[in-house]
């Protein structure tokens, strides 16, 4: 009976605290998968001849770093927000070649579940980039054996690692969308870029990984961009937030399977924290009537005095207000499942038990 103690007295001293002592010593490292919504300065590497991409010009980054850093916000993003959470340092960009050892980010923007021969089939080209999530993984398997040098130590460093893996699948529908694919050539997709995604974190938890995030597909009808680019005349179109409603319905039904396939793969593989990370529902908190904007980074831009009072950053993706309310309402466990809260909890109980 005395042996179990410690364990009653750490789970309640993690509540008492709100998680912030087991929070800075859960996780050695963060590894971030993903596109526009997770890379930290990847994308400027595709670009020839010293040229840059929009993101990497001011107002970019202005808020939190002072400068543009390849973000494509005014500040930090949802995987540098909860690797501060978890008291670890910001993930570099995977092809800056900076040392990994406490994590990187593979996440290039634009980049897709699918590979670029896929949607070629289809008609649909990427002339940036054409990185899949595929390509991701096989970079950090790559890199793997630089990080750690032997299969005890491996398996050491990659349970005490954390996984974001995503966003990914917006982009696979906003690109066919934008070349011109019906709903129809796209529904059939849905469920091939929803597999996709979970057979990509399978592979994480072979390798493996002990705690994997996979997020949610945002409202892509609420996106600036999306109310620019598929404007109706029909008002039937809308919510009543002035959401596009058949992208929403998209997004949701790319939630909806995505959720069935990672309810899967926990069956599979009960002792590993699979988290869903509810983008979507998380976002819609806080809409609001969607304004419309020039892109940042172009001469004809303007930036708000005052970015933290808004949503929106640049007609596609958050400002660094948007995604620190996001990333708090996910740590609190309101918009994840199983509740990150608890994710601390679990590996110290987990750890504690192993050794009785």
């Amino acid at each position: 009976m005395a042996s179990s103690q410690p364990i009653i007295i750490y789970f309640i001293g993690c509540n008492f605290f709100l998680l912030l002592a087991c929070a800075t010593s859960c996780y050695t490292s963060i590894f971030g998968f993903g596109d526009s919504l997770t890379d930290t300065g990847n994308l400027v590497h595709f670009y020839p001849n010293g040229n840059k991409p929009h993101m990497y010009f001011p107002p970019y980054g202005e808020t939190y770093f002072h400068h543009p850093t390849g973000r494509c916000s005014d500040g930090r993003l949802l995987i540098d927000l909860i690797a501060q959470h978890y008291g670890l340092p910001l993930p570099p960009p995977s092809l800056d070649r900076r040392n990994a050892q406490n994590g990187t980010n593979f996440a290039v923007v634009g980049s897709r579940v699918m590979d670029a021969q896929f949607y070629e089939k289809m008609g649909i080209y990427d002339i940036v980039t054409n990185v899949s999530m595929w390509d991701q993984l096989n970079w950090f398997k790559q890199m793997l054996p630089h990080l750690c040098h032997n299969s005890s130590g491996c398996k050491e460093f990659l349970e005490s690692s954390l996984f974001l893996l995503g966003e990914f699948g917006g982009n696979d529908y906003t690109h066919a969308l934008l070349s011109h694919k019906t709903l129809n050539d796209i529904l059939p997709i849905i469920p091939l870029v929803a597999q996709s995604i979970a057979s990509g974190a399978h592979e994480l938890v072979e390798l493996g990984a002990r705690t994997i995030i996979v997020p949610s597909v945002l409202p892509l009808g609420c996106s600036s961009s999306y109310l620019t680019n598929f404007e109706s005349l029909n008002e039937e179109d809308y919510d009543e937030l002035g959401c596009l409603i058949w992208p929403n319905e998209l997004a949701s039904y790319h939630n909806e399977l995505l959720q069935k396939e990672l309810h899967r793969l926990r069956e599979l593989h009960p002792h590993v924290n699979i988290i869903y990370a509810d983008y979507y529902n998380a976002s819609m908190k806080i809409y609001r009537a969607p304004r419309k904007y020039a892109q940042c980074g172009t001469s004809q831009a303007t930036s708000c005095e005052d970015p933290k009072q808004y949503v929106n950053w640049d007609g596609y993706h958050f400002s660094e207000a948007a995604y620190k309310w996001i990333t708090k309402s996910l740590l609190e466990g309101l918009f994840s499942y199983p509740p990150m809260k608890n994710l601390c909890l679990f590996d110290v109980v987990e750890a504690q038990v192993s050794q009785i």
